[in-house]
């Protein structure tokens, strides 16, 4: 089986300091699969680039494979604290390990956790009308199951 590992060094090399290798997998039948990421955006070329590289210093003589690498989607949900903090300012879906799900602004993300600014509307003491409320709630990753980037169209 080919190592992960060795997968992971290869694309390490190849990517320049705005990029980011967000994650390796190998199946059992030699399958593997990488998403990219960057701080700037990724291009086809760069994709095409690392995919060559990889392969480049793979032998399909040994160990025959299928490689596919790819930029992480505008659906896949953030895995890394650099992708929070590529999104900072943007508004995102987090769905807690509670199951409350919140969509707010992204304020700060760190090595801890995030900062998210969510604004609804609640009914205040003594009003008959909701009124938008915001408030900034600091959440720990250990409390988030997934968080995605809010597509607008």
């Amino acid at each position: 089986m080919i190592d992960k590992v060795k997968i992971a060094e290869l694309v390490n090399e190849k990517l320049t300091d705005d990029q980011f290798l967000v994650d390796v997998t190998v199946s059992l039948s030699n399958v593997i699969d990488i998403m990219v990421d960057s701080d700037t955006g990724i291009s086809i070329n760069q994709i095409v680039e690392i995919s060559r590289f990889v392969e480049s210093n793979l032998d399909r003589e040994v160990e025959d494979f299928e490689l596919s690498v790819f930029s992480a989607g505008l659906s896949e949900p953030f895995s890394l604290v650099r992708q929070y903090k590529k999104n900072i300012n943007t508004e995102v879906d987090v769905l807690l390990t509670s199951g409350l799900k919140l969509t707010g602004i992204l304020l700060k993300a760190d090595d801890q956790g995030i900062d998210l600014e969510v604004t609804t509307k609640e009914k205040s003491e003594g009003s008959k009308k909701k009124e938008l409320v915001t408030r900034v709630h600091t959440l720990g990753y250990l409390e988030i199951k997934e968080t995605k980037k809010v597509l607008k169209f």
